[in-house]
């Protein structure tokens, strides 16, 4: 059984705005802050929900069910992270990603890992798929042939 669970606040282009930050603007409109000082210091409070995040994962008043040999959590893999590194220049490399995963699948854990420049990101896709228990089909980590 596979269970995939997939949660996105908003799309890049959403207009939602945070008001409990103690402004109006839009989450889109101070990632796209130009140089302008006010929303750098607006786009740096706006890093909040990756705390929020942080805390329903470390939550003791929620504890994970049992799931076979360990917990739910022992048992899942959470990726979260963005599309985008640098909304303002829309810099697609260098993505912050945090991958949590529980013990049961990983050797060791608790590791920061920084890939050499351009590692693409499908690698690290494909290693979540083997750890899954996905089986490896033919083709998947290679490109097409190309025919005369």
């Amino acid at each position: 059984m596979t269970r995939v669970t997939t949660f996105q606040i908003g799309h890049e282009m959403s207009l939602r705005a945070y008001p409990e930050l103690g402004f109006g603007d839009s989450h889109h409109s101070v990632t796209h802050h130009h140089g302008e000082a006010d929303k750098i210091a607006k786009d740096h409070q706006d890093q909040h929900l990756p705390h929020e995040d942080a805390g329903l994962l470390s939550s003791t008043s929620c504890a994970p069910p049992p799931d076979g040999d360990g917990s739910l959590l022992d048992h899942s893999m959470i990726l979260y992270g963005a599309a985008l590194s640098d909304a303002n220049l829309h810099l697609y490399t260098d993505l912050p990603l945090l991958l949590v995963a529980g013990g049961c699948q990983w050797d060791k854990g608790g590791q920061h890992i920084r890939y050499p420049g351009r590692t693409p990101m499908s690698n690290m896709l494909l290693t979540l798929l083997d750890k899954a228990g996905v089986p490896d089909v033919k083709g998947w980590a290679t490109a097409p042939e190309k025919s005369n």
